[in-house]
């Protein structure tokens, strides 16, 4: 079951991330399950665990790592 709520959770931080970034619509659900998971593991390494924690991720950091892993994958991945 926590793998489960896990999964749900880096979907919900990488809807967000696409959201502030105006890549969201561009995503797919799965792209923003692996930029949550994927931006919560950045985040936490840059900025450690602080803030408030859900499924064993701390949501600000997680949410600031998955912006930036947006960022740079639509830099390199864009459309010209």
């Amino acid at each position: 079951m926590h793998w489960l709520w896990t999964l749900i959770v880096g979907g919900v931080i990488g809807a967000i991330a696409g959201a502030i970034t105006s890549k969201g619509k561009s995503m797919g659900i799965i792209f923003n399950i692996i930029a949550g998971l994927v931006g919560s593991s950045i985040g936490q390494a840059l900025l450690g665990s602080w803030g408030p924690q859900l499924a064993g991720m701390a949501l600000i950091p997680s949410i600031i790592g998955a912006v930036i892993l947006v960022a740079v994958v639509s830099f390199f991945l864009g459309k010209k």
